[in-house]
């Protein structure tokens, strides 16, 4: 029910509503920053959990969202250097919120 404001639920393109719905589920429990891997040239997770990224970002303005492929053509360089980014863009906006998070690492 949480994808359905994102993606049609009669979307039959394997999991990528569920994906959608995990994401929002998350972010609604206070987990803002989401890693979604995306295995070996996965089409539901390329199409639609890729697509609605744009979504949730318009609508969760806190939402730190990545989607990284997990594949044999990607390099695993470029993953770790995308996981990173999002971790610094996480400790940034934690330490806008909360001065105690800067200190202590503490990164939702």
């Amino acid at each position: 029910r949480l994808a359905k404001k994102h993606v049609s639920l009669g979307n039959m393109a394997g999991e990528g509503w569920f994906l959608t719905g995990e994401m929002v589920k998350l972010i609604h429990e206070g987990v803002p920053n989401v890693v979604c891997l995306q295995p070996f040239g996965c089409l539901p997770n390329h199409i639609t959990g890729k697509g609605v990224i744009h979504s949730l970002r318009n609508d969760y303005r806190d939402a730190n969202i990545v989607a990284i492929d997990c594949d044999s053509g990607s390099s695993e360089v470029n993953q770790l250097n995308r996981i990173k980014l999002m971790l610094a863009v996480a400790k940034e906006r934690g330490a806008r919120r909360s001065p105690a998070l800067a200190h202590d690492g503490d990164v939702r």
